[in-house]
């Protein structure tokens, strides 16, 4: 027996516009059946047109911090990288409880169904550690599960300030001294977080980089990990990264990870934006998942990534925000298909129904959340978009991640349960919150304002 049932006017089922199709939800929060083409009951709730929940699948959500600020004065990701790590230091358990909290609401809200974390900032700013154990971890999944976005915390492994070189000052909060330190933490922190058969929060795994993890450290890492775990690293996003990596090990950072035996299903690799021909097909014969987050790599600079040419050779693309600038799923689809028709000067290199994949079934399953399927057993996660708004009427409802943005963002479903509504986060009680996210984001980004950036002594290393 269903506890509740969702009755849609259209749902975008593998891309394909499907009408009048009843969503029925189990107790588990898992649709409990899906029924095409029929009427609506008397007690369901009725949608009109609905897409499958969307999973950002590379946050950052201290990086919202720099939103609006950091874009007056040029420069390039090395120097924006300063200014993330002066807001690094203003965080504590506390401000990052306040600050993810109105991030992960505006990505709830934006129609955003789960994050991934790439979680690096475990310690106080000068490397000790908090009198809580995993005090930054657990203020994360608390975050998440006050405003009902599902929580993949890929817990992150970072030791060093370039390939060969130390950390920096402003960068030993990252630090756990060793590859089995974080591994040890990583249990702990598992075993703190307890098991979550709904998938709300879960665990996963981050290597930074081939540029702050040596490869003996990676090493032990894969072989220490549970195969289970969703593991992910940054891949290629710098030019410099590469040629540093070929200056030490005569391999692109691709290669190191090949050599490894890292490639896999498995793994997701972010940006991947500066890749040879070779990287790209060691890349797609493994058939790992390359995350793209058009609007940070266009932000930062950082170039346009081969997506299609990746796909082609076997990844899967998947989408994520990385450094908030921008909180928007659809914008990040149209981001992906934008710049692979300015490198190529051709339209429809990526259709409607795959930048839809890319940002649902993909994203689920590079966060170990199963591919997010419409049909019975998937869990139930929904986004209704309005199809009359200015930007979007006319448009046939297959293409709406052509026209759509978040602002046409109805109400968001999250484990068969309306958790958003109109910009507006819904209280348990299913009435709408007065927390808008921009106030949480105001009052958060308040305190950030106020609290002093942690000194460092300016002589030591940067990378």
């Amino acid at each position: 027996m269903a506890e509740r049932a969702y009755w849609c006017e259209t749902l975008l089922i593998d891309g394909e516009s499907t009408a009048g199709v009843r969503v029925e939800v189990g107790e588990d929060g898992r649709i409990a059946d899906l029924t095409p083409g029929c009427a609506p009951r008397p007690r369901d709730v009725r949608l009109g047109t609905v897409l499958p929940g969307m999973a950002n699948a590379h946050s950052h959500a201290f990086h919202r911090a720099l939103r609006g600020r950091t874009h007056g004065a040029g420069g390039d990701f090395w120097q924006w990288r300063e200014a993330m790590y002066l807001a690094a230091g203003r965080l504590n358990p506390d401000r990052y409880y306040a600050l993810a909290r109105a991030v992960f609401a505006e990505m709830l809200v934006s129609g955003w169904t789960a994050v991934g974390e790439f979680h690096y900032v475990h310690h106080r700013p000068d490397g000790s550690r908090y009198p809580r154990e995993h005090a930054m971890e657990l203020a994360l999944a608390a975050a998440a599960r006050d405003v009902g976005i599902r929580l993949v915390l890929l817990d992150t492994l970072y030791l060093a300030g370039g390939i060969g070189r130390p950390l920096a000052p402003e960068q030993r909060a990252f630090d756990d001294g060793s590859a089995a330190g974080w591994l040890e933490r990583w249990r702990s922190l598992q075993d703190a977080l307890g098991t979550d058969p709904g998938c709300r929060v879960s665990l996963g795994a981050a290597i930074h980089s081939v540029r702050a993890v040596p490869t003996a450290a990676m090493r032990e890492v894969l072989a220490g990990l549970p195969s289970t775990a969703p593991l992910h690293i940054h891949l290629s996003e710098q030019p410099q990264e590469n040629a540093d990596c070929l200056a030490e090990y005569g391999l692109t950072p691709t290669g190191v990870l090949a050599d490894l035996g890292a490639l896999s299903t498995r793994l997701s690799v972010v940006h991947a934006t500066h890749l040879t021909n070779a990287d790209i097909a060691l890349i797609g014969s493994a058939g790992a998942t390359v995350v793209m987050c058009p609007t940070t790599e266009a932000d930062l600079g950082d170039g346009i990534g081969p997506a299609r040419r990746l796909a082609d050779a076997g990844a899967s693309i998947a989408l994520g925000s990385d450094q908030n600038a921008v909180v928007d799923p659809l914008l990040e689809m149209r981001g992906l298909e934008a710049g692979e028709r300015l490198a190529s000067g051709e339209r429809g290199r990526f259709d409607p129904s795959a930048l839809l994949r890319a940002a649902s079934a993909n994203g689920y399953a590079s966060l170990g959340l199963g591919d997010n399927g419409l049909r019975p057993g998937a869990l139930c996660d929904l986004v209704e978009v309005s199809m009359d708004s200015v930007r979007t009427v006319g448009s046939v409802p297959a293409q709406v991640p052509l026209t759509a943005t978040a602002s046409d963002v109805l109400r968001v479903i999250v484990h068969g349960v309306i958790v958003a509504d109109s910009g507006r986060l819904v209280c348990a009680n299913g009435g709408a919150t007065d927390r808008l996210p921009q106030t949480l984001l105001r009052d958060a980004l308040t305190v950030l304002d106020n609290t002093p950036p942690t000194r460092h002594d300016p002589s030591g290393d940067r990378a």
